[in-house]
């Protein structure tokens, strides 16, 4: 029989490697699977097999619904391998159905649902493999399902808390930004030749839009568009790396009224993320470089990972948190309450709903503050380029009747 090298992770999720004979790739397969181990990549003299995997394009919305519906057939008994078939047939979403028939192949070859779902990390992140694996371990997998559906849910309401601050006054200037570019590039220019061939002493105001309206008009007005354009693209790729990203998280946390938004939705993910973990069975240690790595902001990541390190150093967690300047008072002094208790998975999962309360309000009153600004920013600034057009137009008309 030939040699075969392999690749996979076994059910703690450790990634192995080693040599094995068999007759086929299928033989080697089955006899990896009977070790709980679910292999990625087989080879034989050089040849390599790669097992097809699939990932991304399922929302958070069509994962929350899975689980809710995996954790209730969970607990009314059904085997997992039906419970996996009978989703997978019902799912509309092509990308989720290849994933959920791929789960299936693996649990019936005899690998654990964490061990199966870890093959595809795009659709199953850390925190949910972590989760389901301690459900397995715990015999509480429905009830883990349950949590996380819940945190699912709640985290897309956080998400969406932050599109609903940040769509409204985006989406205001960048009309105003085309309007005002509308009526410079094309309008303006009318009124200017109709008051040079008038002849007619033109106000400051409307010099000044005339001016603006020759500079757009120009290829600077075209360098400074190009400008803008590969100014907003670098900054993209800034934030892409570790630097450009703590740089500027560190900018939107100090922010007057978003950095104080944006720091409650980064308290509230981490409680709820963190409190999630603790209370479902997954260390504390490995609960806080999962929530490090979920965080999404640059500041709380590094916080928290300062945090871990203490706790291996066998320090409190509070005292760090404290340090890090990033997490308010009452935050540092609820966990510290719930350290000496021992119920700080109850104690995180208050702070969270607290702060997710706080975000919904806060989101309520920006926009409620935001609407009569940007009206009223919007009004001055198209209203003023069209007046500053007509005042010589008024001029003209007090002079001719003054005849």
């Amino acid at each position: 029989m030939p040699d075969y090298t392999y690749r996979g992770t076994n059910r703690a999720g450790a990634s192995v490697s080693g040599v094995m004979q068999a007759s086929s790739k299928s033989e080697l397969q089955n006899l990896l699977r009977r070790q709980q181990i679910t292999p990625t990549k087989m080879s034989e003299k050089g040849k390599e097999f790669n097992l097809p995997t699939f990932g991304g394009g399922v929302n958070a919305k069509e994962l929350a619904i899975f689980t809710r519906q995996f954790s209730v057939m969970i607990d009314a008994g059904l085997p997992l391998v039906q419970c996996l078939e009978i989703l997978a047939s019902q799912q509309d979403n092509q990308t989720f159905q290849k994933v959920l028939v791929g789960t299936r192949g693996s649990v019936e070859g005899g690998a654990t649902l964490s061990a199966a779902m870890r093959q595809y990390s795009k659709v199953f992140d850390p925190l949910y493999v972590n989760m389901v694996e301690a459900g397995e371990t715990g015999g509480i997998l429905d009830t883990i399902l349950q949590r996380l559906s819940t945190y699912i849910e709640k985290n897309v309401k956080l998400q969406r808390a932050v599109k609903s601050a940040l769509v409204y006054p985006v989406g205001v200037l960048t009309v105003a930004g085309g309007v005002i570019t509308l009526l410079l590039w094309k309008v303006v220019p009318i009124f200017a030749t109709l008051f040079a061939g008038l002849g007619v002493d033109l106000p400051l105001p409307t010099k000044i839009v005339i001016a603006l309206s020759n500079f757009i008009g120009s290829i600077f007005g075209l360098l400074i568009l190009v400008g803008i354009a590969g100014s907003i693209v670098g900054l993209k790729v800034w934030y892409g790396t570790q630097q450009g990203r703590y740089a500027i998280d560190v900018t939107i946390l100090r922010l007057p009224v978003l950095g104080i938004l944006m720091r409650k939705i980064a308290v509230a993910r981490f409680t709820r993320t963190l409190g999630t973990l603790i209370s479902s069975g997954v260390p504390i240690l490995e609960g806080l470089d999962i929530t490090a790595k979920t965080a999404g902001n640059a500041v709380v990541e590094r916080a928290l990972k300062r945090v871990r390190k203490s706790l291996e150093e066998g320090k409190s967690l509070t005292e760090p948190l404290k340090e890090s300047e990033v997490f308010p008072g009452m935050v540092t002094q609820m966990i510290a309450v719930g350290e000496q208790t021992g119920a700080m998975d109850a104690m995180l999962q208050k702070i969270a709903d607290f702060y997710e309360e706080e975000v919904d309000a806060a989101v309520k009153d920006l926009l409620t503050a935001l609407e009569p600004v940007m009206i009223v920013f919007l009004g001055l600034v198209v209203g003023g380029v069209v007046i500053s057009m007509y005042l010589p137009l008024f001029s003209l008309i007090g002079k001719l009747s003054g005849k």
